[in-house]
């Protein structure tokens, strides 16, 4: 966007096309809006998992998740998303090497969930540092190439017969008991002003019909 549809100002303009009742239901949500925790999917197999899984991040306040389809190629499923895919920020990369790349670059740990020897048991996690949480296929789970750059590991407690959760219900399990923990700590975990603003704008964007004509009718004003 051009940094003159990036302010403020141009914030003001659009909210004059939005209830302020709308208006009050962002900022509400954006307050719970959080980048300390993101989600990492690599080649879920299945649809609706992936979908589910954006589900599960846009209710608990996760803003990101980071989709890696270096070998199933997909689109999210909007009926299972139910309109999550306009509130998540969704990253697509080619192959792991890159998403793991761009999120150590930006500061994040990255987390592997699997029940590795090593593993830390979900309520024992430290929620201090900025995490990258990693799921796998619903077959073979996460590649080996994950599991050499990971920082840590992560699993559920489990005390039945079935060693292992379908990917949609570990990650919703997972995000909602950190999303918590994190809420109750001291920890920085909201989003900064500057994300803020930027959200705003998105979000407010997307619920206008017609946002070319509004933004051309602006830049009129203004220039």
């Amino acid at each position: 966007m051009n940094q003159i549809l990036e302010n403020e100002e141009y914030l003001k303009y659009l909210e004059n096309f939005i209830t302020p009742e709308r208006k009050h239901k962002f900022l509400e949500i954006l307050n719970n809006r959080t980048k300390h925790f993101t989600v990492a999917l690599e080649d879920v197999y299945q649809l609706h998992n992936t979908s589910a899984v954006m589900r599960s991040c846009e209710v608990f306040g996760i803003q990101e998740l980071h989709v890696i389809e270096q070998k199933f190629g997909k689109k999210i499923d909007s009926e299972i998303a139910m309109g999550a895919q306009k509130w998540v920020d969704v990253f697509r990369y080619p192959d792991s090497n890159r998403c793991i790349q761009k999120l150590k670059e930006r500061g994040y740990q990255i987390i592997a969930t699997t029940p590795h020897d090593n593993s830390c048991f979900l309520a024992d996690f430290d929620i201090q540092p900025r995490s990258a949480f990693f799921f796998g296929t619903e077959k073979d789970g996460l590649s080996q190439e994950i599991i050499k750059n990971a920082d840590g590991f992560l699993k559920i407690p489990m005390v039945g017969f079935t060693e292992s959760l379908n990917i949609s219900v570990a990650a919703a399990i997972i995000i909602q008991f950190l999303t918590q923990k994190l809420r109750n700590s001291s920890v920085e975990w909201q989003l900064t002003e500057t994300e803020l603003l930027q959200k705003k704008l998105d979000w407010t964007r997307k619920s206008i019909r017609n946002i070319e004509s509004v933004e051309k009718r602006y830049l009129d004003l203004i220039t």
